[in-house]
């Protein structure tokens, strides 16, 4: 068996983009009109997210858009999965603000280069196929957590408050926003309610109509007619510029790579997590399969290509796939469609974007906080264990009042940890004292309450269920405690053991050598493929005396009863 970690040269069909496959198989003139279709809609709807995207991460609505442009564009086109959507999310949210606020634009185009480098190696070392045992408490926490940090974000816009600089903590910015209360815009918060309005009415009557696009379009009409009193793209950022992405970004704090590394990490993991998690979503609405190393590898091309032309961290976008999906979509060119048609509406609508207000791409992001909650998700959760919910309240209390980062270690580290402590209770380590009748599986039936009658005289037996790993290892010490005088030979039954660890060997090798200083002679009786290898490999091989490997359990009784 190969490990999952070592690329074979037949392996590297896993890496072949998905749109070469569609044209391998063939490409009709209809499969392009329904990709175009797909494509053109898609583009309308992420027209007025990127743009709200950005502003949210603190940066330029240009930014959102050319992220969405570059990045779309070659996720579709090295991606891994037919129908994916890329671009930037509401996720990245949180991070991108803590990055821009604490080292600049250039530390988050550093963070983006060395979060697409982490993509592209998780990708070759096929980290792809591990990240769905990522426990769902952690991500929905997280992604609850997020959900809050959004709208806590979006406040200011929501309401008009009039304050200089939004603060980065949680409690700070709260703070802030009860201060300036008093400097509320009438005309801000009806526009909001009214945007708000056309969003809930659109998705619950018309749900097939793009509701984002005729808010934002609804919005800049009343500035234009009514001439609002509101922010506006071009009252707060000048335009934005009906030009190609240009390759310039600004100087790159490469001396502070160090600290930068653990929000690089979390943009690596929110895209890996996100990416599969929308090809997974896109996979049970068409029916298909992706290919989960090579979207990681197209990830992180697609970042390292944002980065280099001044954008933002991307991944693959759930909403924007399903809409891609229900528009008719057949293979990836309706993505690169989509990065064509947003490219063509920079170069052709700028002069109009000025007049959209942020008022109304604030209520396009409190739409995205709210699905982004997952409330029912949440609700479900809090009825399992108390273990899943202890994981699931601090992995989101973390992201909301500290750090997403954090969030995330934190998350993971305790799920680990319980996952192995229940692991551990599943474990048995049990005395043979129930007579049985031992069959060549060293499976075994009871037929007599007193087992201990049977054993040959010095003879003790114990039986091992479940895997042998570091969560239990230290547990076979507490075997060998029960004894009051050492047993003759010690028959450890091991058949019903599918695995064993390095930790599990090592605490095998201190019992055995403790044995040994008793005098005791160690049986291990049915060995598995995979813990026989792992013993061989660590060297820890039968000598025939101390230490003997026999078939079954009836073969150690035999030799435990012929060998006193």
């Amino acid at each position: 068996m190969s490990s999952p970690w070592v690329l074979r040269r037949s392996d590297w069909h896993l890496y072949v983009p998905k749109l070469f496959v569609v044209l391998r198989q063939g490409y009709t003139l209809g499969d392009l009109r329904h990709d175009l279709v797909a494509g053109l809609t898609v583009s309308i709807v992420a027209l007025p997210l990127a743009m709200a995207l950005a502003i949210a991460s603190g940066a330029t609505p240009d930014k959102g858009l050319h992220t969405a442009i570059i990045a779309g564009f070659l996720i579709s086109l090295l991606g891994g999965s037919r129908v994916q959507i890329g671009g930037p999310t509401a996720a990245f949210i949180p991070v991108v603000f803590n990055v821009i606020d604490k080292f600049g634009f250039g530390g988050l185009i550093l963070c983006t280069l060395l979060a697409g480098i982490m993509l592209i190696a998780a990708g070759v070392l096929r980290v792809g196929t591990l990240l769905k045992y990522i426990p769902q408490p952690v991500i929905t926490g997280f992604t609850a957590g997020i959900a809050v940090s959004i709208f806590s974000s979006q406040v200011k816009d929501l309401l008009g408050l009039q304050m200089d600089k939004v603060p980065v903590d949680f409690f700070g910015r709260w703070s802030a926003y009860f201060e300036h209360l008093p400097s509320f815009s009438g005309a801000t918060v009806a526009l909001t309610l009214a945007s708000l309005a056309i969003i809930i009415l659109v998705r619950r009557y018309r749900p097939n109509w793009p509701g984002f696009l005729f808010a934002v379009m609804a919005g800049a009409l009343a500035i234009v007619l009514i001439h609002l009193p509101v922010d506006t793209i071009g009252t707060r950022f000048g335009g934005i510029p009906a030009t190609l992405p240009q390759f310039n970004f600004p100087h790159i704090p490469l001396e502070r790579t160090r600290e930068l590394f653990p929000s690089a990490f979390t943009i690596a993991f929110l895209a890996a997590v996100e990416s599969l998690l929308s090809a997974v979503v896109a996979d049970g609405m068409t029916g298909g399969h992706h290919r989960s190393n090579c979207e990681l590898v197209a990830q992180g091309v697609a970042n390292i290509g944002s980065a280099l032309f001044g954008g933002l961290p991307a991944t693959g976008a759930i909403a924007r796939t399903a809409t891609n999906i229900r528009s008719g979509a057949r293979s990836p060119i309706s993505g690169i469609a989509h990065a064509v048609f947003l490219l063509l509406f920079v170069l052709v609508l700028a002069p109009v974007m000025s007049y959209v207000p942020l008022a109304a791409l604030a209520a396009v992001l409190v739409m995205v906080a709210w699905n982004m909650a997952e409330i029912e998700s949440f609700r479900h959760l809090m009825s399992g264990p108390i273990g899943d919910r202890v994981v699931l309240l601090l992995t989101f209390g973390l992201t909301v009042m500290f750090d997403l980062t954090v969030a995330i270690e934190v998350g993971l580290v305790l799920a680990s940890f319980l996952f192995m402590h229940r692991m551990s209770e599943v474990v048995a380590m049990q005395s043979h004292v129930t007579l049985v009748e031992a069959d060549q599986d060293d499976f075994t039936r009871v037929r007599d309450p007193d087992q201990r009658a049977q054993l040959p005289p010095g003879v003790e037996a114990f039986q091992i269920s479940g895997p042998l790993f570091f969560a239990v290892a230290n547990r076979l010490d507490d075997v060998l405690n029960q004894f009051t005088t050492p047993p003759r030979v010690f028959i450890l039954r091991m058949r019903l053991v599918p695995l064993i660890d390095a930790s599990g060997v090592t605490a095998l090798r201190q019992m055995i050598k403790r044995c040994q200083r008793n005098g005791t002679r160690v049986m291990l009786s049915g060995l598995r493929e995979q813990p026989s290898a792992i013993l061989v490999q660590m060297k820890l091989r039968p000598d025939g005396a101390q230490l003997q490997f026999v078939q079954n359990f009836a073969e150690a009784i035999a030799l435990a009863a012929t060998n006193p």
